[in-house]
């Protein structure tokens, strides 16, 4: 494993690379199509600057999630859009990095009201296939390429560059979080009953469905959640009675914890959340509804394909967990349409000419 520790050494290496780069930040996620290639780690560590009351933090791509959070949590900030943590689905080791986190757009729950994490993403620095260091967006960059380059690295996995540097905007952490349990619900009553609840005007912040359990989540000044709790289960008696969680259940749902350790593959399919239930209807798996059932997440066999069962639902799928020979043969993310595949072509060869950054990661 080849690690770099200054922007300049990272750009060198890129630029007299003969053959592919196998980008890797924590090693906690390996999610996408097996890559062959020299394994190249950033090791760029560290906060460059942090304005609380500017709810600002820029930091190298090589940081540490947990020694960000740990920092942010001295101030009662952090980052909005709960990023996922593999580790326990994956099997992996290793400490999850922040470029790792906006190269796989690792987001959570509080996705529904506080957006992904490429929506909290305001600035990016990263080194292209050419060994070029580019800085876009920040406090006080301008867009001088034509492209929202923030946004195209989150999500990108390393294939348009290696991040070196990240900047976030924060929010206040809430002053108190409740959540709402409406056990013994099928899927169908299920995604019902968290639509109801998004429709109405309590703030839910976190809706999900795992082990027959419906969890609804409340987050703000204590003395509002108390009140809008209340309001809300009075709102969905018609499902049954609620009742309120004894733990916190959120880091298992975000974390799909119920899938770790367990024999089988793991597919993430996107849908809308009103084909939620017809869509795990057809799943012969285990199925955990997030997002209010616009993400599921299913245990299934070994080699099974998710994506015909799709039929003429519109949605995507891609495969998390499975063996690499799985991986291989059935390509981890779902196939683009010619538009969107004939754009990303062009980024890529804007960005990565010679294809050696994660080649064929997400083909």
């Amino acid at each position: 494993m080849m690690q770099v520790a200054t922007v300049d050494d990272l750009a060198e290496v890129i630029r007299s690379a003969q053959g592919p780069l196998r980008i890797q930040g924590g090693g906690t996620r390996p999610v996408g199509n097996p890559v062959v290639g020299s394994p190249l780690q950033v090791g760029l560590r560290g906060i460059t600057l942090y304005e609380p009351g500017a709810l600002t933090l820029v930091a190298q791509a090589g940081t540490p999630l947990a020694e960000i959070d740990a920092v942010l949590a001295d101030h009662a900030q952090h980052l909005p859009f709960e990023p996922m943590d593999h580790r326990a689905l994956m099997g992996t080791g290793g400490e999850p990095t922040l470029g790792g986190m906006v190269a796989a757009n690792a987001s959570g729950p509080r996705r529904l009201r506080a957006g992904a994490c490429r929506d909290s993403l305001i600035g990016v620095q990263f080194v292209d296939g050419t060994g070029t260091a580019i800085r876009n967006g920040g406090r006080v960059m301008k867009n001088v390429t034509g492209y929202d380059l923030a946004r195209l690295m989150a999500g990108s996995h390393g294939t348009l560059g290696v991040l070196t540097e990240v900047a976030f905007k924060l929010l206040p952490r809430p002053e108190k979080v409740t959540t709402l349990i409406l056990p013994g619900l099928d899927a169908p009553t299920a995604v019902a009953a968290m639509a109801a609840a998004l429709r109405t005007p309590f703030e839910v912040t976190g809706a999900g469905w795992a082990g027959g359990n419906v969890m609804l989540r409340i987050e703000g000044f204590a003395t509002s959640v108390a009140d809008r709790a209340e309001r809300l289960a009075a709102a969905l008696a018609r499902f049954g009675r609620a009742e309120l969680a004894a733990a916190d259940p959120w880091p298992a749902l975000r974390d799909v914890t119920g899938f770790a350790g367990r024999e089988g593959d793991v597919w993430r399919l996107s849908v809308a959340p009103t084909d939620a239930a017809q869509v795990a209807g057809r799943i012969e798996g285990e199925v955990i509804l997030d997002w209010g059932g616009g993400l599921i997440w299913a245990l299934v066999p070994p080699g099974t394909d998710l994506r015909g069962q799709l039929g003429s639902i519109r949605g995507h799928a891609t495969l998390v967990r499975a063996a690499p020979e799985t991986r291989a043969a059935l390509g981890a993310f779902h196939p683009e349409p010619q538009p969107v595949a004939a754009i990303a072509a062009g980024l890529r060869a804007r960005f990565d000419p010679r294809g050696i950054l994660n080649p064929g990661l997400m083909a």
